[in-house]
């Protein structure tokens, strides 16, 4: 979101948008909801089984469980077609954020060299062949599994938990909830409720970090459709994919660290400035620099 967000004019009401954004985001979960359990809850009667016991999220409830209920509507053919046509679409927008993120981030970082003529579109060519190429161990006959390790430590638990709580602790202790409420009254004209400062300053990360001992304190190794249990190596794999991206954040530290001069303390404030070109930071640099 925040690289969509870079498209933005800088006056774009983002407080208003965000607003929007978590409504559209509650309300398609609520209507979701609706339209798998009911059908889920069918089949449970059905079976004469409890309704966990029918299927797990995951790959199996969208490429097993639920074509199996569309047979069950009237005119499945219909059905079945705008079902998988939209898991088609699904997949599609899914790309389509993925790869505009990564391709937005090394042009910010390297404009004047991926601006130049063709160059964006090539590495952006690029990219998907090489996904392409990585995605083939998902389309073989152990795809399922493998799907499920990147679906279960990559895309939800501890590594967007402790996103969110590196996030609100950088937003709200290290740059300041008050230097952001500025920012952004500087951008839409006015300052946000003070809820949200103290929702970055202690809300946030409190409940978060409540939720990440909760979820390390409660853990039971991952299961395949509730039967299959993965051997040892599939779950330091799946860790491993998990620290990978968290560890961008402690290497990019030390890189920035290591550039910069003077003792400790000296390039570890000096790093954790804010960026000189910010509107109304001038005023402050003096202060920060002291």
């Amino acid at each position: 979101m925040m690289t969509f967000g870079s498209y933005n004019k800088y006056n774009n009401n983002c407080y208003r948008d965000s607003f929007y954004l978590c409504m559209l985001n509650s309300g398609t979960s609520i209507m979701s909801g609706f339209a798998i359990f009911s059908v889920l809850g069918y089949m449970s009667v059905q079976q004469g089984v409890d309704i966990s016991a029918v299927a797990e999220s995951g790959p199996g409830l969208v490429f097993i469980v639920y074509p199996q209920a569309v047979t069950l509507l009237p005119w499945p053919q219909v059905w079945s077609v705008c079902f998988f046509f939209m898991i088609i679409l699904l997949g599609i927008d899914g790309q389509f954020a993925g790869l505009e993120s990564n391709m937005t981030s090394l042009t910010d970082l390297y404009p004047s060299y991926l601006r130049k003529g063709y160059r964006r579109e090539l590495l952006l060519v690029l990219l998907c062949v090489i996904s392409s190429l990585l995605g083939l161990c998902l389309v073989t006959e152990a795809g399922a599994y493998i799907l499920q390790i990147f679906d279960h430590y990559v895309c939800s638990g501890p590594t967007l938990l402790l996103m969110a709580i590196f996030q609100s602790v950088i937003i709200g202790w290290i740059y300041g909830a008050g230097r952001f409420c500025d920012n952004i009254e500087d951008m839409i004209g006015y300052k946000p409720l003070p809820l949200f400062k103290y929702c970055w300053l202690y809300v946030t990360p409190l409940v978060c970090s409540g939720t990440l001992v909760f979820l390390l304190l409660k853990y039971t190794p991952m299961r395949f459709n509730n039967t299959y249990v993965y051997p040892w190596w599939a779950y330091w794999f799946g860790w491993f994919l998990s620290m990978s991206s968290l560890s961008m954040i402690p290497i990019t530290m030390i890189f920035k660290l290591a550039k910069e001069k003077g003792s400790f303390w000296q390039r570890l404030k000096t790093a954790s400035q804010p960026a000189d070109d910010l509107p109304g930071i001038e005023k402050e640099m003096p202060s920060i620099k002291n």
